[in-house]
């Protein structure tokens, strides 16, 4: 058991039936009344994100989840295959538990696959990958930096927002939470 006054942004809590995440939270103590706690949720099996207010010192179950290095091999129909990088193990997960995380997905890249009491939940992505631009418009001489953006189609199917100098071909990290540009790659 862990107590709401404990929360920090990354803890696994288990509350209705369900394995939820902490992202935000909030100690709120109000001029009247007591204190609570309002945090910002998000559900391992379903991916949906509620927000949730608790009693200060309402002690919650605390999940535990397992986390395995694994690689992503490759697709098959709706299926996506990754092996554990120690045991050699592979599992397959379908396409609708790892909708969000395929945007970033290429063969061979090595993630963190979350497990509680042995049912796979999904998969967790580092904070930045690196794609391929495959599309977009050309660079015009004279466009800078500080001028704006243009649409991108990256390697993996992801469209991101980049500055008018990206060209076809590029490298770009991309920030995995918000698919947001960050730079070009090295």
């Amino acid at each position: 058991m862990i107590s709401v006054n404990d929360f920090k942004t990354g803890v696994t809590i288990e509350v209705d039936g369900g394995i939820w995440r902490v992202m935000e939270f909030q100690h709120v103590k109000p001029g009247k009344g007591a204190a609570f706690v309002r945090s910002k949720l998000r559900n391992l099996r379903t991916g949906s994100v509620t927000e949730k207010t608790f009693r200060a010192g309402e002690k919650v179950a605390k999940a535990q989840i397992d986390n395995s290095k694994m690689q992503y091999l490759y697709a098959n129909g709706d299926m996506h295959a990754f092996m554990d990088m120690e045991t050699y193990d592979q599992i397959e997960l379908p396409e609708k538990n790892i909708e969000y995380e395929l945007k970033f997905l290429q063969e061979n890249m090595e993630v963190q696959v979350i497990q509680f009491q042995g049912e796979v939940l999904g998969v967790e992505l580092p904070n930045t990958v690196v794609l391929e631009v495959v599309e977009t418009d050309p660079g015009i001489k004279g466009d800078t930096a500080s001028g704006g953006s243009k649409p991108a189609k990256l390697s993996t199917g992801l469209s991101v927002q980049v500055p008018f100098f990206i060209n076809e071909g590029d490298k770009l990290i991309v920030n995995t939470t918000d698919s947001s540009y960050v730079s070009r790659a090295q």
